[in-house]
């Protein structure tokens, strides 16, 4: 993390060295001036405490100002870096200017020359750090806005990956088909250290078998038939970044063994070639299935799983966060009124319960498909119950009575309570009014499930004939 109010200060004279510290802080007490004397050290500074501005004298033994100009860049590019040099040196020291250098002072240094390009290198790191952090945030917000709940579940989940993000550990995505496990994916590896590099996202099932090898892992020209140029493959496409390898448990055997390889050595070998190439991958793998049923059916490698399964994120389904449906329904709204170039729709109360009532069993993909399927029949500026019916194409739905539309906040509310007091109907029904039935069935503790009765109103005992 830059800190733009530190400044490193790097001259091999170590009196030198000093004197400036004492000139920036007499105009400046507030900042930090770290000091070092030769190139070694103020690279060790520049990686440990992230100044946002340096001073380096240009003429320097061992690592010259000009090096250690480049190495500090090539850590930092947002580095801000002015140059100290001789009367003699200013040739090299326009020179450092197109290598990146921001300004340079010539020795000896006057004060007010000093304070005057402190205060433009000041000004340029502050900005460049506020930039950078303006862009962190938006990236982060957009991130968390893929991760769209406020349930129990999804924040968990997000916290999870918050947590998955900041290691580099290969992360193993279990959920159910359409719960999210590539947004997931492209989530940690948004908020991880790898962000600025490439995330490839492999659907393994898709490619075939005697295809899947030779995508991955890349091969030499005339490896096969129809190999008529080299290929690097998939894993050296995202060198320095991210992998995605969406539904391992679709991989053949024979792949699958070079898999492991591949996370063992962190290197791979091209289809027909006979040399190794390392690569710097973070490797996460996605499954809707039991991967330990598939060990037990000889079909996965258990060494493989357990290289694979170092961190676990499970995706909740649908069902396990019914409450998040209205958040979701107005997001796929929005957006896919902005994709069609729309003037954006909105959805009354009783559809917002219609919704929240209805099975999932395609999760959160099949939502957003139906709210497509919504947008493209419904040509009113209002979506209604009505219109859910008839695009629906034979859900299980809970009916939610309508309620004049009010704000975002009050229209979910509704839905929910709506949505509430038709499932508790149906649980009671199913269960003859049987409390602890009903429970088991509702996965509620039974506490819970008499508050949510004692706040509807809802007598168990009507139930019972």
């Amino acid at each position: 993390m830059q800190r733009p109010e530190t400044i490193l200060v790097v001259d091999d004279q170590p009196d030198f060295a000093k004197g400036l510290a004492r000139l920036i802080g007499s105009r400046h007490p507030s900042l930090e001036v770290v000091l070092a004397h030769d190139g070694a050290q103020a690279l060790a500074i520049l990686e440990q405490r992230g100044p946002g501005l340096m001073f380096t004298d240009l003429r320097m033994p061992g690592i010259s100002g000009q090096e250690l100009l480049e190495r500090a860049l090539a850590l930092d590019p947002m580095l801000t870096v002015v140059m100290l040099t001789a009367h003699g040196d200013v040739g090299s020291a326009v020179a450092a200017l197109k290598a990146g250098a921001y300004d340079f002072l010539t020795k000896p240094v006057e004060p007010e020359d000093l304070f005057l390009a402190l205060e433009k290198a000041l000004e340029r790191a502050r900005l460049l750090s506020e930039n950078r952090r303006l862009r962190e945030s938006v990236a982060e917000a957009e991130t968390w806005r893929e991760l769209i709940g406020e349930s129990p579940g999804i924040v968990r989940l997000k916290q999870t990956v918050g947590a998955v993000a900041g290691s580099d550990y290969t992360v193993l995505i279990q959920g159910e088909s359409g719960t999210g496990k590539e947004v997931v994916a492209r989530a940690i590896h948004k908020l991880s250290g790898r962000s600025d590099s490439p995330m490839i996202s492999v659907n393994c099932p898709a490619i075939p078998e005697q295809l899947l090898e030779s995508e991955l892992f890349g091969h030499v020209k005339g490896a096969f038939t129809g190999a008529e140029r080299a290929n690097q493959g998939l894993f050296l496409a995202a060198q320095g970044g991210t992998i995605l390898l969406d539904e391992i448990g679709d991989i053949p055997m024979n792949v699958q063994t070079k898999l492991l390889r591949v996370l063992q050595e962190r290197e791979v070998r091209a289809v027909g070639g006979s040399d190794t190439v390392a690569v710097d991958v973070r490797i996460i793998a996605s499954t809707n299935q039991h991967l330990e049923e598939k060990i037990k059916d000889r079909t996965f490698r258990e060494d493989l799983f357990y290289r694979l399964n170092v961190l676990t994120i499970q995706t909740p389904p649908l069902r396990e966060r019914r409450e998040d449906v209205p958040l979701l329904a107005m997001h796929f709204l929005r957006r896919t009124c902005n994709e069609m170039k729309l003037p954006e729709k909105g959805l009354t109360p009783d559809a917002l319960g219609y919704l929240a009532g209805r099975d999932w069993p395609g999760n959160v993909r099949e939502l957003l498909n139906f709210v497509r399927r919504l947008v493209v029949f419904s040509p009113g500026e209002v979506i209604d119950a009505q219109a859910a019916r008839m695009v629906d194409g034979g859900g299980r739905l809970v009916e939610a009575s309508a309620c004049p539309l009010g704000s975002y906040q009050d229209a979910k509310n509704h839905a929910l309570e709506a949505f509430t007091r038709a499932y508790v109907d149906q649980l009671l029904g199913r269960t003859k009014g049987n409390i602890s039935e009903a429970a088991r069935v509702s996965g509620l503790e039974r506490a819970s499930l008499q508050k949510i009765l004692k706040r509807l109103g809802i007598e168990a005992q009507g139930f019972k004939a």
